[in-house]
């Protein structure tokens, strides 16, 4: 049982110090002595969980996009209302951004590598797929005009939320992430949501993307 510990603990200072180095370098920059030196592990420690710089950046996206979801969870109830449980979603987006190392390194190696998956499923497929059934009920729900098509919708929102983050990443703005996020939803929902309900929802958004949230 010890020995598993150490063996686990060790796979997770690799991932930590991983992520830090191809958040900091990039994927194609990184190296595995960096990431040794970064690990604070043995050349042996490394190998004995990872056989490659590809493998372990996916064993990281693997991570990163567990500790995503599981944030996610939170807001994925099926008595949330799906609207809230959108703006939600990208809540969780600005948070990690700002406070986890794992995903901010997980969001950056899906576009560096190149198939935007880890070892499984192609990520944004799947939250297309979660983006779809939200919308869906949100139109059940009455939370979006009759003239919308709730999957052009739920593809746009992902595109949003992905974009917004992206964007900011790319230009230095991660500071501003929480601002540019609610403001693209204060443009959005006039758009999406029926009239009696828009000040409710930006009123919502607010809140949770507030910076001191």
């Amino acid at each position: 049982m010890v020995r598993q510990e150490r063996a686990e603990a060790t796979r997770d200072s690799v991932l930590r110090g991983a992520a830090g180095v191809f958040l900091r370098l990039g994927y194609a920059n990184a190296s595995l002595s960096e990431i040794i030196a970064e690990s604070q592990v043995t050349k042996g420690a490394l190998y004995f969980h990872f056989g490659s710089k590809e493998e372990l950046a996916r064993a990281v996206i693997d991570e990163g996009s567990a500790r995503f979801d599981a944030k996610s969870e939170l807001w994925l109830d099926r008595r949330t209302p799906a609207l809230e449980s959108l703006i939600g979603v990208s809540s969780v987006a600005v948070d990690t951004a700002a406070h986890d190392v794992l995903v901010r390194a997980t969001f950056r190696l899906l576009v560096e590598i190149g198939d935007y998956r880890g070892s499984g499923p192609a990520t944004f497929d799947v939250w297309l797929d979660i983006f779809r059934d939200l919308a869906t009920r949100a139109a059940d729900e009455g939370d979006l005009k009759s003239d919308v098509d709730s999957s052009d919708i739920a593809r746009f929102l992902l595109q949003m939320v992905t974009g917004v983050r992206l964007i900011a990443s790319a230009t230095g703005t991660m500071r501003d992430l929480s601002e540019s996020m609610k403001t693209s939803w204060n443009i959005i929902l006039p758009v999406v949501v029926p009239e009696s309900k828009v000040e409710y929802f930006r009123q919502f958004a607010a809140r949770r993307l507030s910076s001191d949230h």
